[in-house]
């Protein structure tokens, strides 16, 4: 039997800006997108990815193959030829093992093939999509003079600049086969680093939204398929949120209630109170404890010791 997990998390409600798309004049955009007729701002699957590495690198013991420099804002490798995987029994870094790697060389002789070296990601992460639509708001700045030297015109004048900002909450999913790792145990790591996400965005100003998650639903299961992202949804403008059509696929019997665990903000409301009626029981307030609920599944599972 092949192990899957899946998740589906929503962010607290918070004031995402300089999430950057194309610039429009003196206008710092966001990335937005039509979903389900309405235009709602999104966060990149790889804005996340990048965040997640950096937490990563921070927290486990080994550290990750690629590392950030801010101070000279490039990446460094420690093996950037992806040696450890040369062998079975190689050692190799958290970071290729969850979110892949790829490098590429071109041909050494004219009409000659070139070569790639590609891991997949076994940790795939979907684009984070604001759960309420984007209405519109911009805000007016002004830098002061000499703040940014190049943007500066004759003068020692204010320079004037708009910023698009969302106050909203963002919705995103993830799956993952923890047995197509090369350490299996990096399974629960990933969904507890997951569980303590803090700044993603993009570009050089990162805005502080808290990206950890408000309310989690993880599924533990042998199907394939995850049938349950994006299953977050609020009518009142982002206050609350439920989950309708998590509940709908219960009831239906496409997700066993046996599969779930779930944590968070949904819990004690009225989507809490369905998915209990449909004989989920794994289900708490807390969204650490469900993710503590959730690593020691995974870990039973597979044999792993947590």
């Amino acid at each position: 039997m092949t192990l899957h997990v899946f998740a589906n998390i929503v962010t607290a409600f918070g004031t995402a800006a300089n999430n950057r798309a194309e610039t429009e004049g003196n206008i710092t955009t966001l990335q937005k997108l039509i979903w389900q007729g309405q235009v709602h701002s999104t966060v990149s699957a790889e804005a996340i990815r990048f965040a997640l590495r950096q937490l990563l690198a921070e927290t486990e013991e080994e550290g990750t193959n690629r590392i950030w420099n801010e101070e000279e804002r490039v990446n460094e490798w420690k093996d950037h030829q992806f040696q450890g995987w040369n062998s079975p029994d190689g050692s190799t870094y958290i970071d290729d093992d969850l979110l892949g790697y790829m490098t590429a060389e071109a041909a050494k002789e004219e009409g000659a093939a070139g070569s790639a070296n590609v891991r997949r990601a076994v940790l795939e992460v979907t684009r984070a999509v604001s759960v309420t639509p984007w209405p519109g708001d911009v805000t007016f700045n002004a830098a002061s003079p000499g703040a940014t030297p190049s943007a500066q015109k004759k003068g020692s004048n204010p320079v004037p600049y708009g910023t698009e900002l969302h106050a909203t909450r963002y919705q995103f999913g993830l799956a993952l086969t923890p047995q197509r790792l090369r350490d299996p145990s990096r399974a629960a790591k990933a969904i507890r680093a997951v569980g303590s996400l803090r700044s993603v965005a993009g570009n050089h100003g990162r805005f502080l939204f808290d990206f950890s998650p408000e309310a989690i639903v993880v599924r533990i299961t042998d199907d394939p398929a995850p049938r349950l992202l994006y299953c977050f949804e609020s009518n009142d403008d982002g206050k609350t949120v439920s989950a309708p059509s998590l509940v709908a696929r219960v009831r239906s019997g496409d997700i066993a209630p046996s599969e779930l665990i779930v944590g968070g903000a949904i819990a004690s409301g009225e989507t809490g109170g369905q998915l209990r009626e449909c004989g989920v029981e794994s289900i708490s307030e807390g969204v650490k404890s469900a993710i503590d609920a959730a690593c020691e599944r995974i870990n039973n599972q597979l044999g792993v010791a947590s």
